[in-house]
């Protein structure tokens, strides 16, 4: 139980270190000065910057200034010596009236720390005001039997001064009548009576002149003069006797003028004449006079102007009553002004902080208010505050000083500007509210970085495209403001194919636009993939990225490319077999095109352009081959020329065109024979492939020849081999070489054809049998032929057949192997 005790009494001791350091604050924030009235505008008043520890030349980078609640300002601030100076003349009275003590409080507000400092400044007063009476002349009535010792009051002078200022006395001047006699009241104020000192007798002086003189103490001394003409009448023994010595009342301040407050009433005893009673204000004030009439026979007091609790609370004055006989009675009326609640809650702003940055931490001080309610009580009790729903808050600071702090991070990008709408009403009956509305703009800082719409972007351009083409354009958004919101563009560096990214586009960094910086190649490269920043301009910058694939569009820029049959290069000429005893449909041979576009531009189609004999061939549309449209018969032609066309179906579309020599017979002699029967012919083509083909039967039947005299020095046992040749030989003696036809230079195709050959002696006449084609989508091996031992003694087409079944491969990678035909004539 011990420690629980200890620890409350360590909380009190806390919680009163903490109260005596802010009644210590308090105490130490007040500054106190004084200053003479009626000082010459600029006279000295105190030194700020010494009293709040700032050096003079701080006072402006602080924001050091005055605020105080007023419609004048009393006092002004030397920024450069840091004195705190008269504005004006200040007249004391007119501020304080006759409080003994004229104070005057005034705030200074240093910005730059954020804190308010109370300075209470005490005007003093000087001798600038003479005793002032009412009325210069008095005229009194004085009654002959009135015995000595009779008092009269005498008007009393009002001194606005204080202190030794104010009125000290009165004198009277020299009477063997009358003296004067001055009394004290409770409130020290001074009271004149007139004193009869020997009994008047009107027959011997029916008038008395006086003169009444009332002096301050005040250096150099200050006077004023009343002139009293005393009359003396006859005898008239009662004076009106009022029925209270005292009339109090209370009257709410928003009476209109002409309402009656009260009534006064005095009693004469005397009858008649003497017993007619007249009122009139014997004791008001100057200020007081314009606001209350008195009918003069009924006594009736009534307002005859708008009374003001503000100005004025409470009224005192004096009515006297007088008979016709001179006789008076006195009364006093006291007239209390109650405060009605009819002063709406005044709301200063004194110091506004716009604009405030978005990341200010929450309790920072944003403005200063001054609040004030010129009513009283509850009437004058205001209550601040701010709607919920913003990020702001009233805090009460000294006197009436509200400030209005952040509570919440603020987000320009969101909200940009506040209406901040503070309301201030009174705790009167019904209640009175002032609305403030205080703008304040928040300032951006750099804290959004740009981003794209998209996570990702695909854009296309057509090869062949002109250098410098727009391609495309990307755009980021910054919710930030100024230079935070430039967004500048940027393609972060890479390697494509060998080459810098920078080098095929460039993007300009103030719009985004992608530009190309060459013309691209469809076949060569097919799409680009990039990565775009974009970078704002705050410092620290911030930026984002956004991946961008640029695909390339084929064009229809390539022509058809002939894979088969290809020109000679070797001086040879490709020659295509076909038997006479082909039937319509016959596969001849196939024409292989290629195109490097792609899509539609790269489908292609074969049609037979031009033909030696029309209606004897045909092509196939979309596959190239080249059959027969017909049975040939004895008077076709040995050689057929074809002119192939290979079109694709781009926008426009190209061609290319190949030409193709078919040899016509149904057996190897009579091809032979035909071919050396032929003459020129009338076409110059014509005349060239012959000559080609003789030329490449020639070169064959050398080789022929020499591969065989290989193999009779190999194999010696097989000597009837050589009779065979012999014999052979003998029965070729006289053909011309040009009669062999070679198919050295003639290029495999894709679509290999291979026939079975079989020779017999019947007759001594060889036959060529040509049954139907195989059709393997492969290419011969030369090297598979070149190597089969079987060669020694005949040529089997097959096994070359089933070697070519192995290989496959591709138009775009066609390999050219050649298989050379060999012809063994055997008994």
């Amino acid at each position: 139980m011990a420690a629980p005790k200890n620890y409350r009494k360590r909380g009190r001791l806390v919680l009163l270190c903490v109260l005596m350091g802010t009644l210590w604050e308090i105490g130490r924030g007040q500054i106190h000065y004084s200053v003479p009235e009626e000082s010459d505008k600029g006279s000295f008043v105190g030194n700020i910057s010494k009293d709040l520890n700032l050096e003079s030349q701080e006072l402006a980078k602080h924001g050091v200034r005055i605020i105080s609640r007023g419609r004048t300002q009393l006092f002004a601030l030397n920024r450069k010596t840091g004195s705190l100076l008269t504005a004006g003349r200040i007249d004391r009275e007119e501020l304080c009236a006759q409080s003994t003590q004229c104070l005057v409080n005034i705030n200074i507000l240093a910005e730059g720390r954020g804190k308010l400092f109370g300075i209470e400044v005490e005007i003093t007063d000087i001798n600038d005001n003479n005793p002032k009476f009412q009325t210069e002349n008095l005229e009194m009535k004085i009654n002959e039997i009135a015995a000595p010792g009779t008092r009269y009051p005498l008007p009393e002078a009002v001194d606005p001064d204080v202190g030794m200022n104010s009125l000290q006395s009165y004198q009277l001047s020299p009477s063997h009548h009358f003296s004067l006699d001055v009394q004290t009241g409770d409130d020290r104020t001074l009271h004149p009576e007139l004193v009869l000192e020997q009994a008047l007798d009107r027959e011997e002086e029916a008038a008395h002149h006086l003169v009444l003189i009332a002096s301050d103490g005040g250096e150099p001394r200050r006077s004023s003069t009343v002139h009293i003409h005393v009359t003396v009448l006859d005898t008239n023994d009662n004076a009106p006797v009022f029925a209270l010595p005292i009339y109090r009342v209370q009257v709410p301040e928003n009476v209109p003028p002409g309402t009656r407050l009260l009534t006064v009433s005095a009693s004469d005893p005397d009858e008649g004449a003497n017993g007619e009673v007249a009122y009139r204000f014997w004791k008001i004030s100057e200020k007081q006079s314009p606001l209350f009439q008195l009918n003069e026979n009924t006594g009736e007091i009534s307002t005859a102007e708008s009374l003001d609790y503000e100005e004025c609370a409470f009224y005192e004055m004096e009515i006297q009553a007088e008979d016709v006989g001179a006789l008076l009675g006195r009364t006093k009326v006291l007239i209390s002004v109650e405060d009605v609640n009819d002063n709406r809650p005044e709301v200063i702003i004194t110091s506004l902080f716009s604009p405030v940055l978005e990341n200010t931490l929450p309790g920072t001080v944003v403005a200063f208010l001054n609040v004030h309610d010129r009513d009283s009580g509850k009437n004058g009790q205001v209550v601040c505050n701010t709607p919920p729903n913003l990020p702001f808050q009233l805090e009460k600071s000294i006197d009436n000083y509200y400030r209005l702090v952040t509570y919440n991070y603020l987000d320009r990008e969101k909200i940009s500007m506040y209406n901040i709408t503070v309301m201030a009403s009174d705790l009167g009956t019904p209640s009175l509210s002032t609305e403030t509305h205080i703008t304040l703009y928040v300032a951006d800082i750099n804290d959004n970085p740009p981003t794209f719409p998209h996570v990702s972007y695909s854009a296309y351009i057509p090869e062949n495209n002109p250098r410098g083409a727009s391609v495309f354009t990307v755009m980021a958004h910054d919710p930030d403001s100024g230079k935070n919101a430039q967004v500048t563009y940027s393609v972060t560096e890479d390697i494509i194919m060998g080459s810098p990214l920078s080098s095929y586009v460039s993007i300009n960094s103030d719009t985004g636009i992608l530009y190309a910086l060459c013309s691209f190649d469809y076949e060569h490269i097919q799409d680009l993939q990039l990565l775009v920043t974009a970078s704002d301009g705050g410092d620290p910058s911030l930026s984002s990225n956004v991946s961008l694939i640029l695909f390339v569009l084929d064009q229809n820029d390539n022509t058809p490319e002939i894979l088969y049959p290809t020109f000679p290069t070797d001086g040879s000429t490709g020659v295509e077999l076909a038997p006479r005893s082909a039937e319509p449909g016959y596969l001849v041979t196939k024409v292989v095109a290629v195109d490097r576009d792609s899509g539609q531009n790269a489908w292609l189609a074969y049609r037979l352009l031009k033909a030696s004999e029309p209606g004897l061939f045909a092509v196939g549309l979309h596959t190239g081959e080249v059959r027969t449209a017909r049975a040939l018969l004895d008077r076709d032609a040995l050689k057929q020329s074809l002119v192939v066309a290979v079109q694709d179906h781009g926008q426009p579309p190209l061609s290319a065109t190949v030409t193709l020599t078919v040899a016509v017979a149904d057996s190897i002699p009579d091809v032979l024979a035909d071919l050396g029967s032929i003459g020129t012919p009338a076409d110059p083509d014509d005349a060239d492939l012959t000559l080609y083909l003789v030329v490449a039967v020639a070169a064959v039947s050398c080789v022929f020849l020499a591969f065989v005299i290989v193999l009779l020095a190999l194999r010696l046992r097989r000597w009837h081999a050589s009779r065979v040749l012999q014999a052979s030989g003998g029965g070729l003696v006289g053909v011309p070489a040009s009669h062999f036809v070679g198919v050295d230079g003639v290029r495999a195709f894709l679509q290999t054809y291979s026939h079975e050959v079989s020779l017999t002696a019947d007759s001594r006449k060889s036959h060529v049998i040509f049954p139907q084609p195989n059709y393997v989508d492969t290419l011969i091996s030369l090297e598979s032929c070149e190597k089969n031992d079987s060669l020694l003694t005949s040529v089997d087409f097959r096994q070359c057949k089933d070697e070519a079944a192995s290989v496959q491969e591709t138009p775009r990678k066609m390999s050219h192997n050649r298989c050379f035909l060999g012809v063994v004539i055997s008994n």
